[in-house]
């Protein structure tokens, strides 16, 4: 994101966005009402299954640690099959997560920032806000995508495409197990990432334990260690405000952290290197060390 002297992070409206919210509120619906006529216990692994890979290969390492923050390097056609993984989570298209995310990112490290930025409203209203709206600046600053997204066409199809790629993944699942691998293989597991995607980012923008904090800015990241495992490792959000660019989010001692050891995996084979931790990056401006609280962790209340 690109600002200048007249961009303002605060002064904004937040406005109904039809096709996101028609698609989370289709997804969601379909995953409420078919889950009691469709479920049997290969459905139910087939949804672990497909969650966990394109949550922690696809999400995660190929879209947030790779595509985003370039936190490590991939050969192209690796970096395209992780890429399309973290499109199947159903969250966007590959160019509008980064886009997301700049955006976010670059709301949270000025000195204000509106609430949806900040996850400030309260939790039913922050998850209307934050999956079915979006939030329209006054003075916003200008997304500038890098050459290298704007001049691969696979990032494109992905984009112009993403709703559609759950057809050929529906489609694989209904002839290997039928309508119950379907449910929730597609609309079971979209709905459980898309809205845990969200919960996770509201629980860790407001309570937590904190190793580092960040002078003079409107957002502090916090980390959720009971969902480290669960989050393949992004639940240490405290870390990566501090680190955005580390490929390691558990950074600590003790802090399990699934997606780096994948990373590791691949290293070991030869299939990914350069891979970034905190000891290689400068510390970014206003980085200070904090101690660990003890105070028992606590989830927003309504």
């Amino acid at each position: 994101m690109i600002g200048d002297a007249d961009t303002d992070a605060v002064e904004g409206i937040v406005r109904w966005a039809p096709a996101r919210s028609l698609w989370m509120t289709g997804m969601t619906g379909a995953a409420a009402s078919l889950i009691p006529f469709y479920t049997t216990p290969g459905a139910v692994i087939v949804f672990g299954l497909t969650a966990g890979l394109t949550l922690c290969l696809g999400h995660s390492i190929g879209l947030h640690r790779l595509l985003i923050h370039r936190s490590f390097v991939a050969p192209l056609w690796l970096e395209r099959i992780l890429v399309y993984l973290g499109t199947l989570v159903g969250m966007a298209g590959p160019i509008g997560m980064v886009r997301l995310h700049d955006m976010r990112d670059w709301a949270q490290r000025q000195s204000e920032c509106h609430d949806l930025h900040a996850h400030r409203a309260k939790i039913w209203k922050d998850a209307w806000w934050q999956m079915h709206c979006r939030l329209i600046l006054a003075k916003p600053p200008r997304f500038v995508p890098e050459d290298r997204l704007i001049d691969d066409r696979w990032l494109g199809f992905l984009e112009a495409t993403w709703m559609l790629q759950q057809l050929p993944v529906a489609a694989l699942l209904f002839a290997a197990g039928g309508w119950p691998w379907v449910v929730w293989g597609v609309p079971v597991r979209i709905a459980v990432s898309v809205t845990g995607h969200w919960f996770v980012g509201h629980v860790t923008h407001h309570r937590g334990p904190q190793g580092w904090t960040v002078d003079d800015v409107a957002v502090q990241g916090h980390d959720w260690p009971a969902a480290a495992l669960l989050t393949f490792g992004e639940a240490w959000h405290g870390n990566h405000h501090a680190w955005p660019g580390s490929a390691r989010l558990g950074i600590e001692p003790g802090q399990p952290d699934p997606g780096w050891w994948v990373l590791c995996a691949l290293h070991w084979v030869g299939l990914v290197h350069g891979l970034v931790q905190p000891k290689d990056l400068t510390a970014r401006a206003g980085l200070r060390r904090a101690a660990h609280p003890a105070a028992k962790f606590s989830l927003p209340t309504p």
